[in-house]
């Protein structure tokens, strides 16, 4: 096999063009991902400065702490790999960069699951009682959890049977 052969995989894919599809479609997701995340991080910065949210007990303070933390370290990790590019660009090292960014951006997922469960606490605490909320939530927590990781990573385990 020659040098340019081994270049291209299985399905006749150049290995530029595999990075630059897996560069593309990573972007895609943070694209969605950082909307989302960002608008969330906007809303809980604002929350703070409610007079009744002052009042409020300190485990809804701690929560928020919690929730509005997860939510900036969500935003820092979908927008790392933006930043990781800036500075390798023309570097040649997309294909070092490509796993670290998508291993930001699967760290930036398990922070939004964090901080969209905080949110959801902070806003049921206020209309249910404090027991019902935490079991509602701890429910959108395994909701997430199911369909962002467990059904993911039965389908990825079972691919190899094909």
């Amino acid at each position: 096999m020659t040098d340019s052969e081994a270049r291209y995989d299985r399905d006749g894919e150049h290995r530029t063009e595999r990075l630059d599809r897996h560069w593309n479609e990573l972007l895609q997701e943070l694209r969605l991902a950082q909307t989302g995340t960002q608008i969330l991080f906007a809303f809980l910065l604002s929350i703070a400065f409610q007079a009744k949210f002052q009042d409020a007990d300190t485990f809804t303070h701690d929560v928020y702490a919690g929730t509005l933390i997860a939510s900036a370290l969500a935003v820092g990790l979908f927008l790392a790999p933006v930043s990781f590019h800036r500075v390798v660009y023309q570097q040649k090292l997309r294909d070092r960069m490509l796993p670290i960014a998508g291993h930001m951006a699967s760290a930036g997922l398990v922070f939004l699951v964090v901080a969209m469960a905080g949110g959801v606490l902070l806003a049921l605490d206020v209309v249910l009682s404090r027991g019902v909320a935490i079991v509602i939530t701890a429910i959108v927590l395994v909701w997430f959890t199911l369909f962002w990781y467990v059904i993911p990573a039965w389908v990825r385990a079972n691919a190899n049977g094909e």
